[in-house]
Formats: C-alpha cells, sequence, structure tokens
C-alpha cells in the first residue's frame, strides 16, 4: 500500500515568516515533489496572507519531521491529507 502525504500551510503574515518557511522548505527540498503558493495579488493589493500547498515525496518519517518544524513557526497554520493507494 502506497501513501500520498500533501501538506497544506497557511501563511498569515509572508514577509514576516516566509525566510523561516523557506529555511524549512529549503532543508526538505528532496520531499517535496510539488510546491504551489498561492496568494491575493492585483494592481491595488498585495496579500500577506499566503496558502502553500505541498504534495510531498520519499520518506514518511522525513515528511513528518518537515511537518511538524513548519508547525514550529509562529503564523503558520499547517494540515495534512493523507492518501493510501
Amino acid at each position: 500500500m502506497t501513501k500520498r502525504i500533501v501538506l497544506g500551510v497557511q501563511v498569515t503574515d509572508r514577509v514576516k515568516e516566509i525566510p523561516e518557511v523557506q529555511k524549512v522548505l529549503t532543508e526538505y527540498g528532496c520531499n517535496i515533489r510539488t510546491r504551489l503558493g498561492l496568494h491575493e495579488v492585483s494592481k491595488k493589493i498585495c496579500s500577506a496572507t499566503g496558502l502553500l500547498i505541498l504534495d510531498t515525496f520519499g520518506d514518511e518519517a522525513d515528511i513528518l519531521m518537515m511537518e511538524k518544524k513548519l508547525k514550529k513557526v509562529k503564523g503558520l497554520i499547517v494540515r495534512k491529507m493523507v492518501f493510501e493507494a
């Protein structure tokens, strides 16, 4: 049985929190298959909040450690989806 883990990360203050988030994502770069970043942007606004979707790959222990480190960053909300086939 294979397991696919997708992490959703809500960032409440991109300017303040992204350096620490980027440090964790770089450390676990080989465990991220796909990374999608979303935030509101227009001619008048560039939102301070954002959402990251991380489709993970590799050893589950490494993925769970990445999740744990992301949860330690103040201002983040981390959720996990697990798909088993």
